[in-house]
């Protein structure tokens, strides 16, 4: 694959490479901190820049300077995640990562986030089994803000660990779990495997988000030893890339980090992939409509000798349409999905292989694991192809390409490459690594880790039909016999000098000069508008093609028929099948997807711009001549029924088709689901979607978004052929009168429920950039729309009912919405309505304070820094222009808007939009449990049905 790597070493030198020599570039050290290495340039190789170093309590430091936009990515990965616990004291990694956003000797309690949402950036931090990371991206004049904030926590945290806090966040925890896991179909597939798979000592074989018994189980002590343990800093790395100024950034890494002591010295675990002697079956039941089967081999371990050709492998046999497992149950029907993947940790590796059953051909998991099973010796007689190896090798080219695409993408792989094999930019080395595989390594590792091996084979199936399993369980995991002393850790006293005062928040320098996309305008021969933009980071181009219609051309009794056309535009051409259409792409390492929303269809097309011919050549064939066959058509369409039903046992799903229903009516098709129902799909017919086809894909629909490292003349050029496209713009059917919205509270069963969904809202205005849309976006934001709302920390932070809780206004061309919405543990189900409420009037009645607005126009005003930073972004900030057909300045209008907007504006439109009279509430859960609650908050309950 040189091509692409000469074509890198000339198009993107100044974003992934780095001139000179270690010797020649390290700048002139602050006392304490040691230069260890930086990249080099190779012409012929690609290359993420960074320079290492290390202070002297152990904190590894990487810088990646990268001036293309001007935002800065700060990222601290500690080498602890679950994998570091104790059997009996799971989830301490995970809820740690909880804990640190609480709070800190010097920094308040949700300071952090207000601090990071203030500044016009964003944060998370996540845990997996091996590691945690906390990052922030920022405009670039509040990097030392961002430092100071992450040493705080670092050195200071344990003073802010309370009883209180620990409460707290130990709710929120389990709301997590119960939002992510519990209340989720197939959400306890992981965990049950992990059990199966691995012994009950293993770090692999209990979740990273905790057993509930140990959360319930676990104290403040525990978790003070587990920071004093793992989160000192020679188990850290610092990456921050962006633009910073690599002299002064290390002036300020080394005055808030260098004092910090080291914590126990932290050596890295053996690596411990699994073994099995026969296989393990495993089932449970669960809120589902289709049953699942699953099967995990054991295999490797990360950057194992054998790990790329085995995820070579993987792609072989399922990684997509042109799979053998594909082929044999999802184009044969007897499943609705099916793939392989070979995920890999840092001490094991597994082989994964799953099929959800089309009950079409009969729902017996035995028959899938069957057909499992004959895939894989049919894999064994057909051998792998050189075309196998490189389709598969293009594509990961093409994925790190598109990975160095923004400063965040580049900062992760230099952490976690630094973390966990301690050299941070290993992009070149994992190109040969995969380039270099062979069809005779394939086979080797096939034979070797996959060929008559155990595995952990797992069935899940709805409830009351364990008769689909696939073979009765031969397995049962073992009550935990542990230690549930605590880690050995005694509390330490760490006193901590410096030079200044660590209470005092840096200040911002001069905020940093935003810079808008450069785009062009330009009308196809037919009068299609064209508009792009050129991004020379990386040499790929994404185009956008947008009609307008969508679900909105529908009769209400069609719904669904605007998703099944866009779905069966991804199947057969008039001279390609769907896995053939799919092989070409593959072979480019490009992708064409359509798909439908409430107003619009969606052409998108990713491309490597040296592969731009071949790709368009493709999408004229998905546009214009896609074959509409019989057999496509039945198999697409059930598939489509079979995920309606399974989306009836998600709550989210269910929520937001009772909330269409009651804010459109069943008149309009903003008022059904836009997969449509049962009944809808059910009468669809191939004829409904070819003239659906002839409404919609037409070009007086069209416009087109393209962003590029080709120049506009380029493009233009190879998007000619658009120009010969047909057709007048199709008129949107007249809007039906919408129903009115009642007061009251409306309750959509689901039995057992783990957690009830709320949504609370009404109808407002349609999308306008710069008016009264807009303005009532600045309104909420205070109110909902920032993660250090009022309704978050009330319902979150204060109370521990929810993971999350947010109210917001949406619009588009025709319609807009406020919506109050949370997932909430089912047992305060009316008393999160009814802090929903107190907020909603409190804030209709007081409007916002002096301070939220202060707050709200530093957060506003500097976040256009971080919107334009890839060619996707770009792409979607073309795409609004288009669509609603705004000024190109209409951010800097915004800008205006939310530098002179004064209180007395926002609080009148909070006192005209938040009238609580005007909101219908909805609650999907549990009716046994929350009808009577729900009744004495003083609204009338009226049972939902869908």
């Amino acid at each position: 694959m040189r091509p692409l790597r000469t074509f890198l070493a000339t198009a993107v030198a100044s974003a992934i490479f780095l001139t000179g020599c270690a010797s020649q570039q390290s700048p002139v050290l602050p006392n304490g901190v040691t230069f260890i290495e930086q990249s080099s340039a190779d012409s012929n190789a690609i290359h993420i820049p960074y320079q290492k170093y290390q202070l002297d309590n152990g904190l590894t430091v990487l810088l990646s300077p990268d001036s293309s936009d001007p935002l800065v990515h700060v990222d601290v990965t500690y080498h602890v995640g679950s994998a570091r616990e104790q059997l009996g004291k799971s989830g301490f990694a995970h809820f740690f990562e909880h804990m640190m956003f609480q709070g800190s000797a010097n920094v308040a309690d949700e300071q952090h986030f207000k601090v990071v949402t203030e500044a016009g950036g964003t944060l998370n931090g996540t845990t997996n089994t091996d590691r945690t990371n906390y990052y922030e991206t920022v405009p670039a004049n509040q990097l030392e803000k961002m430092l100071w904030l992450e040493a705080d926590r670092m050195g200071f945290l344990l003073p802010a660990v309370t009883e209180q806090a620990f409460e707290i966040q130990r709710e929120t925890v389990k709301n997590e779990r119960g939002q992510r896991v519990d209340n989720r179909p197939y959400g306890r597939l992981w965990e049950r495997v992990n059990q199966a798979m691995y012994p009950q000592d293993h770090p692999y074989s209990w979740p990273v988000i905790g057993w509930l018994d140990d959360l319930d189980r676990g104290t403040v002590a525990d978790l003070r030893q587990f920071f004093q343990r793992w989160y000192g800093p020679n188990n850290a790395t610092l990456t921050i890339g962006g633009d910073i100024d690599p002299a002064q950034t290390l002036a300020w890494v080394n005055r808030y980090f260098g004092s910090i002591p080291a914590g126990p010295a932290v050596v890295d675990a053996a690596k411990q992939p699994a073994t099995l002697d026969v296989d393990r079956y495993i089932s449970m039941e669960d809120k589902v409509h289709l049953p699942l089967l699953y099967i995990g081999i054991p295999t490797v371990y990360a950057r194992h000798e054998d790990e790329a050709a085995l995820d070579l492998l993987a792609k072989i046999l399922g990684g997509g349409k042109t799979s053998i497992f594909y082929k044999n149950m999802v184009e044969n029907g007897f499943a609705v999905q099916a793939q392989v993947g070979h995920p890999c940790r840092e001490l094991a590796c597994e082989l994964t292989l799953f099929a959800i059953a089309n009950p079409s051909k009969g729902a017996e998991l035995s028959k899938l694991e069957g057909i499992v099973r004959e895939s894989i010796a049919e894999f064994e007689r057909r051998g792998v192809t050189a075309e196998d190896l490189a389709k598969a090798k293009v594509q990961n080219e093409a994925r790190t390409l598109y990975g160095l695409q923004s400063v965040s993408g580049k900062v992760s792989t230099l952490a976690y490459n630094q973390t966990f094999f301690g050299q941070p930019d290993l992009t070149e080395v994992d190109l040969q690594r995969y380039n270099n595989v062979t069809e005779a390594d394939v086979l080797r590792v096939f034979n070797t880790y996959v060929k008559d091996k155990a595995a952990v084979i797992m069935s899940i199936v709805p409830e009351g039909q364990r008769e689909l399993i696939a073979a009765e369980d031969n397995w049962q995991p073992q009550p935990i016999t542990a230690d549930m002393s605590s880690l050995g850790m005694p509390q330490q006293q760490v006193v901590i000098t410096d030079s200044f005062d660590r209470s005092q928040v840096p200040e911002a320098g001069p905020n940093p000069v935003i810079t808008m996309p450069s785009l062009w305008r330009q009308n196809l021969a037919n009068g299609i508008e064209v508009i792009g933009s050129q991004s020379t980071e990386t040499p790929t181009t994404e185009i956008l093609i947008a009609l307008n219609g969508g679900n909105r051309l529908l009769d209400p009794a069609q719904a669904g028929l605007a998703q099944l056309t866009a779905a069966m535009m991804a199947e057969s051409t008039e001279s390609l099948t769907s896995s053939e259409f799919v092989q070409e792409l593959e072979k480019l390492g490009s992708s064409i997807s359509i798909s439908s929303s409430g107003y619009r269809t969606y052409v998108s097309v990713s491309s490597l711009s040296r592969n731009v011919d071949p790709t368009l050549a493709l999408l004229q064939q998905r546009l214009w001549h896609s074959a509409f066959n019989a057999t496509d058509f039945e198999r697409v369409k059930g598939h489509h029924l079979q995920n309606i039903q399974q989306n009836a046992n998600r709550p989210e799903w269910l929520a937001g088709a009772a909330w269409a229903k009651l804010t459109n009516g069943e008149d309009n098709p903003q008022g059904w689901p836009q997969a449509g129902t049962l009944a809808t799909v059910q009468a669809l017919t191939l004829a409904d979607v070819k003239a659906f086809y002839q409404r919609q894909f037409s070009a007086g629909n069209a416009s087109v978004v393209a962003v590029s490292d080709l120049p506009q003349a380029e493009i233009i050029t190879k998007l000619a052929f658009l120009g010969q496209w047909q057709g007048e713009a199709t008129p949107l059917p007249p809007l039906q009168p919408l129903p009115t919205i009642q007061p009251k509270i409306y309750l959509l069963d689901k039995p057992g429920a783990a957690q009830s969904v709320i949504r609370i809202g009404k109808r407002s205005n349609k999308f306008d950039a710069t008016g009264e849309h807009f303005l009532a976006g600045l309104m909420n934001y205070p109110l909902g729309g920032a993660f250090n709302s009022r309704i978050n920390l009330n319902l979150r932070e204060d109370k521990g009912y929810t993971y999350g809780a947010r109210t917001g206004f949406s619009a588009g061309p025709e319609l807009g919405q406020f919506v109050a919405s949370a997932s909430v543990r089912a047992d305060v189900t009316a008393e999160s309505v009814q802090e929903f409420i107190t907020e909603i009037q409190r804030y209709h009645d007081n409007g916002i304070s002096a301070d939220e607005l202060a707050f709200m126009k530093a957060s506003i005003s500097q976040r256009d820094a971080l919107k334009f930073e890839t060619p996707a972004q770009k792409a979607r900030f073309l795409g609004k222009i288009l669509r609603y057909d705004l000024d190109d300045d209409f951010v800097q209008q915004q800008a205006d808007i939310v530098n002179n907007v004064t209180v007395e504006q926002l609080n009148r439109l909070a006192n005209k939009e938040l009238k609580l009279e005007q909101m219908a509430i909805l609650v999907v859960g549990d009716k046994a449990s929350n009808l009577e609650n729900l009744q004495q908050l003083g609204y009338e309950v009226i049972e939902l049905t869908l």
